[in-house]
C-alpha cells in the first residue's frame, strides 16, 4: 500500500481551547530533556531553561501592587525571537527578547510580565532603522473602521452554477464604519495580505535581514532622540492560555541517531516559527515514517502540544491528524481552522434536536397575537448575490406629511435558542461563524442560518424590529422596538439595489430582477430603495459631519474554477452606494438598540466600545507626517477622516499616496470590544472612538454573532417579553471576551485564507505584475503596497539584477539608491532611487515553496512580463451567470 493511501491511526485532536493542556491518560511520560543536556551524564537534576512559574497568590499581590503587569502576547511573525505586550498607559510596548524571557508563552496567550532592570531595557538608535515595536501586529484595524455588508461569502455549491466570483469572506455587519471590513484579507489595517505579513509566520524568513534593521513598515522613518530606551520584561506567569496549542508543520526523525531519543521520538517542526519545534512519540507517527521519511516530507500534519518542561527547548506533543499535501488548499483550510481553534465538526446529535423536528417548520398561531403583523408591508432584503443566511431586512413607507417610516427588521435567532441547552452552548462557544474564501464555518446548524431564521423571500419570518418615524434628511422624530413577523417580497442582490440607484426614474427591466412578490412589484421596491439610498446619504454625511472616521479598505474577490475550486483570478471588490445604504441603517439600529437596553440595565448591557489609538504610535506617526510635510490632524477621528478626505487629490498619484497614508494610520488602531456595561466604571471608556458615539452594540446579524443573540434577549427583557437575564456582570464579562476572542481568531482564519488563495493563484496564474508605492526605506531592502491587489511585500535588494545598492539619509528621510546591472554591456547602468511614495512597477511570483510568493521590482524600462490581454483575464475575470 502507498503512503498515499495510508492514513495514520491517529488520536483525535486533544483537549480543545481552553482545557487545562496537561498530560491526560495518554501521557507519553516525561519530556525528553534538550538534547545537548540529555547527552551529558550529569546526575540529579538537570539544568532548567526556563524559570518556574510564579506562584498565582505572588502574581495576584504582584498585579495589584503594580510590580508586575499582564497584556496579551504578541510575537514578530517575522522575528520571532521577539514579543511584545502592550504598555498598560499606552506608551511603547514593553519587549520580551528571547524564547527564554517568554518562558513557554505563546502568541495571543495572557501573560504575566515582571520588567527587567533598566541596563537590560532595549536600546533603540536612531541611526539602526531597528523600528521593531509595531511590526509585531498582524491586522489589529477594527471593523468599527472598515464597514458592513461586505460580501459575507454563502456559497452556491459548486455543481449548480458556473465558475462564481467568490468575495474574500467578511461578515456582513461589521459595520462600524467605513467601507468594507476587517475580517479582511489585508492586514495591518488597510492594505497588507495576511500572506504578506506572516505567510505561515515565517514571510521571508530566508532573507538575510541585517540585525539592525526594521521589519516596521510605516516606521522605519521616524526621527527619535539620540538613543531612546524601551522597557523589557520576561514572562513569569501565563493567565491564560489563550493560544489553541494546536500548531500544523512537517515531520523530521531527529539527527542524532545513536540517542535514546531517536527510538522513541520524531521531530515536529511548525509552520508558524512562533511555535516551538516538538517531540512527537514515534508511536504517534504512520507506520511506515522511520524508514522511508522522504515520503512524508511534503505531508501536513497537525500537532497539539501537551507539555513544555523547564529543562527542554522543545514541547512535547501528540500527533493528531494527518491533513494531506502542504500547498493544496483543502489541507491548509483545515491546518488554519485548527490552529486556530475554529470548531468544523459537524453539529452533534443533541444539539440537533433543539431544533424544530415537524419540517417543513411553519410560525404557532399564538405567536401572531404577541408579535406585530407587517406581513404587509414592502419588505426586503439587500445582500451579496451568494448570501443564504439572511438576517436582515429593510422597508420605507412614505408617509402623507413627507416623512418615512422605515423598519430595520431582523431574524428573531433567539426564538430558536432556548436558554441553557444544548444548541445555545454550542452557539456560544463558537461565538461567530467564520467565512473562508471557498466556505463558511456556520455558528448555528444550517437548518437555522439557511432556512428558519434566515429571512428568504416570500415565507412568513419571526423577526425583531426597531421602527422610525425620519425625516427625508434623517432626523428621529419617533422610535419603536418590537417583535414582528414580516414577509419578505423580494431577495435583492448589492447589484440590483445599486441598479436601481443608478436608474432613479427609468424601470428596470423584469429580467434583470429577482422574483418579487405581486402584492408590491418592482416599481414600489425601485422607489423603497430611492428613498432610503436618499435618507442613508443624509444619515451618512451627518455621521462625519459628526466626527466619525473611515479607512477605506481594499477587498479582494476571487473567480474560482468551479470544478477545481482554484483561484483562475481575482480583482478588488467594489464599495458602493447599494452597500453604504445597508450599512447607515444597520449602525442607526445598533445605536439605537444600545441605549434602550443600557437604560434598562446599566448593570448588564452587552455594549462594544472601540478605545482611541495608541499613543506613541500615533506620535511617531505624527512626527512622520510632518517629516513628510503631509498636513494631517490625528487630534479625534473625524480630524483624520477630514484630513485623509482632504489631503489628496483625484489623480492615480495622490489616490496610491492616500492607500499608502491610510495603511499607516491603521497602524495605531485599537480594536474594538465587547464588554459589560456593568465593569466599567469610567462612562467614558464606553465610547466608540471610530464611530465617534457614546453607546453602540451589536443587533444585525444573530445569524452570524452570538453577542447579538444576547443583544436580542437583552432588549426582550427591556421590552418586558421576558424576565430579565438571570446573568451576573461578571459572567456576562467572561462570554464577552469569548466573543472577543473568537472574533478575532475569526478575523485571522479569513485573513490566512484569503492570503492561502492569494498564494494559489500567484503560483497557478502568476507571475502577476501591478504598479506599487513605497512604504518603508530600510537598508537593504524596501516595502512596497502593491496596488492592483492591495497585498504588501518586502523587497530585498540581493534578489534583484544590481551592481550596487546605497542607503543614506536625505535630512530624516531615508533613500535607497539601487545601481541595476545593465542588461547589455554595452549600456550604462541605470540608477533608481528609492524614496518613501515612489512608485515603482513590481512582479509577483511564486517560489518553489507550496505557498511563499515574493516580489521583485522591475527593471526600470522594461517590458511589460504580461501581454495586455492575459494581465486582464487574469485580474477581472467577471462570472458567466
Amino acid at each position: 500500500m502507498s503512503h498515499s493511501d495510508y492514513r495514520p491511526n491517529l488520536r483525535p485532536l486533544g483537549p480543545p481551547r481552553g482545557v487545562s493542556s496537561a498530560v491526560g491518560p495518554h501521557g507519553v511520560g516525561a519530556l525528553p530533556g534538550d538534547k545537548k543536556s540529555k547527552n551529558k551524564s550529569t546526575r540529579g537534576k538537570k539544568k532548567s531553561i526556563f524559570e518556574a512559574y510564579m506562584s498565582k497568590e505572588d502574581v495576584s499581590e504582584g498585579l495589584k501592587k503594580g510590580t508586575l503587569i499582564q497584556g496579551a502576547l504578541r510575537i514578530n511573525p517575522k522575528k520571532f525571537h521577539e514579543a511584545f505586550i502592550p504598555s498598560p498607559d499606552g506608551d511603547r510596548d514593553i519587549f520580551i527578547d528571547g524564547v527564554v524571557a517568554r518562558n513557554r508563552a505563546l502568541n495571543g496567550d495572557l501573560v504575566v510580565v515582571k520588567l527587567l532592570p533598566e541596563e537590560q531595557w532595549k536600546v533603540i538608535k536612531p541611526e539602526s532603522n531597528d523600528k521593531e515595536t509595531e511590526a509585531a501586529y498582524e491586522s489589529d484595524l477594527p471593523e468599527e473602521l472598515c464597514g458592513h455588508h461586505l460580501p459575507q461569502q454563502s456559497l452556491k455549491s459548486y455543481n449548480d452554477s458556473p465558475d462564481v466570483i467568490i468575495e474574500a469572506q467578511f461578515d456582513d455587519s461589521d459595520l462600524e464604519d467605513g467601507h468594507g471590513n476587517t475580517q479582511n484579507l489585508l492586514v495591518d489595517g488597510v492594505k497588507k495580505l495576511s500572506v504578506g505579513v506572516h505567510e505561515k509566520g515565517k514571510e521571508d524568513a530566508g532573507a538575510p535581514v541585517k540585525k539592525d534593521e526594521s521589519t516596521s513598515v510605516s516606521q522605519d522613518i521616524r526621527a527619535l532622540p539620540e538613543k531612546s530606551l524601551q522597557r523589557s520584561a520576561k514572562v513569569v506567569y501565563i493567565l491564560e492560555k489563550k493560544h489553541s496549542r494546536a500548531a500544523t508543520g512537517f515531520l523530521k526523525l531527529l539527527t542524532d541517531k545513536n540517542s535514546e531519543l531517536f527510538r522513541k521520538y520524531a521531530l515536529f517542526s511548525p509552520s508558524d516559527h512562533r511555535v516551538p519545534r516538538i517531540y512527537v512519540p514515534l508511536k504517534d507517527c504512520p507506520q511506515d515514517f522511520v524508514t522511508r521519511p522522504k515520503d512524508y516530507a511534503n505531508t501536513l500534519f497537525i500537532c497539539r502540544i501537551v507539555d513544555w518542561k523547564e529543562d527542554s527547548n522543545f514541547a512535547l506533543g501528540q500527533l493528531a491528524k494527518s491533513l494531506g499535501q502542504a500547498g493544496e488548499i483543502e489541507p491548509e483550510t483545515e491546518g488554519i481552522l485548527t490552529e486556530y481553534g475554529v470548531d468544523f465538526s459537524d453539529f452533534p446529535s443533541e444539539v440537533l434536536e433543539c431544533l424544530p423536528q415537524g419540517l417543513p417548520w411553519t410560525i404557532p398561531p399564538d405567536e401572531f397575537s404577541k408579535r406585530k403583523d407587517l406581513r404587509k408591508d414592502c419588505v426586503f432584503t439587500i445582500d451579496p448575490a451568494t448570501a443564504r443566511d439572511l438576517d436582515d431586512a429593510l422597508s420605507c413607507k412614505p408617509l402623507a406629511d413627507g416623512n418615512f417610516e422605515v423598519g430595520v427588521h431582523i431574524a428573531d435567532v433567539s426564538y430558536f435558542i432556548p436558554e441553557g441547552s444544548d444548541l445555545d452552548r454550542v452557539a456560544a462557544q463558537r461565538a461567530t461563524s467564520v467565512y473562508l474564501v471557498q466556505k463558511v464555518v456556520p455558528m448555528l446548524p444550517r437548518l437555522l442560518c439557511e432556512e428558519l431564521c434566515s429571512l428568504n423571500p416570500m415565507t412568513d419570518k419571526l423577526t425583531f424590529s426597531v421602527i422610525w418615524t425620519l425625516t427625508p434628511e434623517g432626523k428621529i422624530l419617533s422610535e419603536w422596538f418590537g417583535r414582528t413577523i414580516i414577509r419578505s417580497c423580494t431577495k435583492l442582490s448589492y447589484e440590483h439595489a445599486q441598479s436601481m440607484i443608478e436608474s432613479p426614474t427609468e424601470k428596470i427591466p423584469g429580467q434583470e430582477l429577482p422574483p418579487i412578490s405581486p402584492e408590491h412589484g418592482s416599481e414600489e421596491v425601485h422607489q423603497a430603495v430611492l428613498n432610503l439610498h436618499g435618507i442613508a446619504k443624509q444619515l451618512r454625511q451627518q455621521r462625519f459631519v459628526d466626527g466619525a472616521l473611515r479607512l477605506d479598505q481594499l477587498k479582494l474577490a476571487f473567480t474560482l474554477d468551479h470544478e477545481t475550486g482554484l483561484p483562475q483570478g481575482c480583482h478588488i471588490y467594489e464599495y458602493r452606494d447599494s452597500n453604504k445604504l445597508v450599512e447607515e441603517f444597520m449602525l442607526l439600529a445598533n445605536m439605537a438598540v444600545a441605549h434602550k437596553i443600557y437604560r434598562a440595565f446599566p448593570e448588564q448591557a452587552l455594549l462594544r466600545r472601540h478605545p482611541p489609538p495608541q499613543t506613541k504610535m500615533l506620535s511617531d506617526l505624527v512626527e512622520f507626517c510632518d517629516q513628510m510635510g503631509l498636513p494631517m490632524d490625528f487630534s479625534s477621528a473625524g480630524a483624520l477622516n477630514k484630513s485623509l478626505t482632504k489631503t489628496f487629490g483625484g489623480d492615480k498619484y495622490s489616490l496610491a499616496r492616500k492607500e499608502v497614508l491610510t495603511n499607516m494610520c491603521s497602524r495605531p488602531m485599537q480594536m474594538a470590544h465587547y464588554f459589560c456595561s456593568g465593569l466599567l466604571q469610567d462612562r467614558a471608556q464606553f465610547r466608540h472612538y471610530a464611530l465617534n458615539v457614546p453607546l453602540y452594540t451589536h443587533f444585525t446579524s444573530p445569524i452570524r454573532r452570538f453577542a447579538d443573540v444576547l443583544v436580542h434577549r437583552l432588549l426582550a427583557a427591556a421590552l418586558g417579553y421576558r424576565e430579565r437575564l438571570d446573568v451576573e456582570p461578571d459572567a456576562l464579562q467572561k462570554q464577552a471576551d469569548h466573543c472577543n476572542d473568537r472574533r478575532m481568531a475569526s478575523k485571522r482564519v479569513q485573513e490566512l485564507s484569503t492570503g492561502l488563495f492569494f498564494a494559489v493563484l500567484v503560483k497557478e496564474c502568476g507571475p502577476l505584475e501591478s504598479e506599487a508605492m513605497v512604504m518603508g526605506v530600510l537598508n537593504q531592502a524596501f516595502d512596497v503596497l502593491v496596488l492592483r491587489y492591495g497585498v504588501q511585500k518586502r523587497i530585498y535588494c540581493n534578489a534583484l539584477a544590481l551592481r550596487s545598492h546605497h542607503f543614506q539619509k536625505v535630512g530624516k528621510k531615508p533613500e535607497l539608491t539601487l545601481v541595476w546591472e545593465p542588461e547589455d554591456s554595452e549600456q550604462e547602468p541605470a540608477q533608481q532611487v528609492i524614496t518613501i511614495f515612489s512608485l515603482v512597477e513590481v512582479v509577483l511570483r511564486a517560489e518553489t515553496t507550496a505557498l511563499k510568493y515574493s516580489a521583485v521590482l522591475k527593471r526600470p524600462g522594461a517590458n511589460s512580463l504580461l501581454g495586455r490581454e492575459e494581465e486582464e483575464a487574469a485580474s477581472t475575470e467577471e462570472p458567466d451567470d
